[in-house]
């Protein structure tokens, strides 16, 4: 007799719901998009699909319609009626017993929540504390896929050293990127942060910081730095989907300029406010 055991209670085999063979729970196979919305509007949605969109192929699940996931996704958020939301939604592969392999034909699976996104204001006056951890993570970090464990003893790390953010930093010792965010550093009125590659998620906020900063008149610098480098920066700063332009005002222990958010990134956020009217 085939049985399955949740939590205290034996149930046969083939009464497990499909929810309990989903192959992002046993693999992390699947790939994930977290959007927001600004009072009502959902910012950068072709960006955020096209990426998606971007994923989905590079993981070889080829049966899902992107026009499907947008109608999806918008018509949730219609429902739920949260002017400034954050939208969660995966995809897996499908759902079958535990095996590598599986049915080409297998049907994704399609998950999505949409929930009130707090006020930050008071992270953008004070700053953040951030740590670095070994990026522990595979090769192929352009995926936005659904294995995120390194990514989740980082934070845990960060969290037993009263910080807000973990910052991976490489086997050559250059700094990638946050556990959950892109990160960013202001030297010599310059705004420098690694280049994308396959170590480095393609974020759709670092692509508007950049953007930013070529409006206010920074020069960009696409060059990995050290974390000597980065505890040495005049302002340093992350960006992340549900919170815009983080300042940061300590780095490993070491304050950064004068223990507030620099002028800079101040700049920088009052222009990325911009986009997103």
């Amino acid at each position: 007799m085939q049985i399955a055991m949740i939590d205290d209670k034996i149930i046969p085999f083939e009464k497990l719901e499909p929810a309990y063979l989903d192959r992002g729970l046993f693999f992390g196979d699947g790939v994930y998009e977290v959007i927001r919305s600004y009072n009502g509007k959902i910012f950068a949605l072709a960006e955020h699909l096209q990426r998606f969109a971007d994923s989905l192929a590079a993981i070889e699940i080829t049966n899902v319609d992107i026009e499907n996931i947008r109608s999806a996704i918008l018509k949730a958020f219609d429902t739920a009626e949260i002017p400034n939301a954050k939208i969660y939604f995966h995809v897996t592969r499908g759902s079958a017993p535990r095996n590598h392999v599986c049915d080409p034909d297998l049907k994704p699976n399609f998950y999505l929540t949409i929930t009130e996104l707090e006020d930050d204001s008071q992270t953008m006056q004070n700053g953040i504390a951030v740590s670095t951890y070994p990026d522990l993570r595979w090769k192929r970090c352009d995926i936005k896929s659904l294995n995120l464990l390194p990514n989740v003893l980082a934070r845990l790390d960060a969290q037993k050293k009263d910080c807000d953010e973990a910052i991976f930093v490489d086997e050559s010792g250059k700094i990638t990127e946050g556990a959950g965010s892109a990160f960013f550093a202001i030297i010599d009125g310059q705004l420098q942060t690694s280049p994308l590659t396959e170590n480095i998620l393609p974020s759709i906020t670092r692509k508007y910081v950049i953007k930013a900063g070529e409006n206010i008149g920074l020069k960009i610098v696409e060059k990995s730095l050290t974390p000597q480098e980065a505890a040495a920066a005049d302002e340093l700063f992350i960006a992340v989907t549900t919170k815009d332009i983080v300042p940061v005002v300590k780095f490993d222990g070491t304050t950064i300029g004068d223990g507030k958010p620099g002028k800079f990134t101040k700049l920088l956020a009052e222009q990325f406010r911009l986009f997103t009217t």
